[in-house]
């Protein structure tokens, strides 16, 4: 089941999957110059909070979570980003240290562009600008209707919309009646919600109950969406 007219998906997602795409030749090119690939296993680390960055990641392929880690050493995480977005520019242009942590939410595969083609490329090319000025101005709202869901929702409704928002990012060539697999932990999705497990694990058996989701080990398989919005309840 499509969504579309349902949920409005854009308000919880970011957009960063074309800010390089058909970008000019020239560009792309001094862009990727020295741009390298590595293969991250499931929760290894691709940067950590505090820490200088020396460039920016594209996700080739996989999910990476951006998340932050309490003065307890509890995991919080910000957002799941997808196959196509780019992550850890925000600190690039800041000229900042990174002010969250990423890592592989399971096997990926990392594009790395050094910081120096990267600029360079900002500094000359206005579609460039343009693009990640756009994106920035998008991710903000994302941030914001974020911070609003965990001052106003119950854990409940927090679940509901998670599992809303991670349906269509683990969507693989969807079509209309196909099921779509959620491949995430307990814990991750968890400290998606920021709840505590056992939050997660008694209200999925609930929903499991109620015909919404149907679960595989760790998979999550959503049977009704539709009955997951009326439970986020989003005004």
């Amino acid at each position: 089941m499509s969504i579309k007219g349902l949920f409005p998906i854009d308000k919880w997602d970011f957009k960063s999957e074309s800010v390089l795409a058909n970008l000019p030749e020239r560009e792309f090119a001094l862009l990727t110059a020295e741009q390298t690939e590595k293969q991250y296993k499931k929760g290894e680390v691709i940067f950590k909070e505090g820490a200088f960055p020396d460039g920016i990641f594209f996700v080739v392929s996989g999910k990476v979570k951006k998340y932050k880690l309490d003065s307890d050493g509890r995991e919080y995480i910000i957002y799941v980003a997808n196959t196509g977005e780019l992550i850890g520019y925000h600190a690039v242009l800041a000229e900042d240290r990174y002010p969250d942590s990423a890592a592989a939410l399971e096997d990926s595969t990392i594009a790395f562009i050094p910081r120096s083609n990267f600029l360079e490329v900002v500094r000359q090319s206005e579609i460039l600008n343009k693009r990640l000025l756009k994106t920035l101005s998008h991710e903000f709202a994302v941030l914001a209707n974020s911070l609003s869901l965990f001052a106003q929702k119950s854990v409940r409704e927090r679940l509901a919309l998670q599992l809303i928002v991670m349906r269509e990012k683990y969507k693989v060539n969807f079509k209309p009646g196909m099921s779509v697999e959620i491949n995430m932990s307990r814990d991750d999705l968890a400290n998606l919600v920021g709840t505590a497990r056992e939050n997660v694990v008694r209200l999925l058996s609930e929903f499991k109950g109620k015909g919404i989701v149907e679960t595989k080990g760790r998979k999550i398989i959503v049977q009704d969406v539709a009955k997951l919005i009326d439970i986020a309840d989003y005004k």
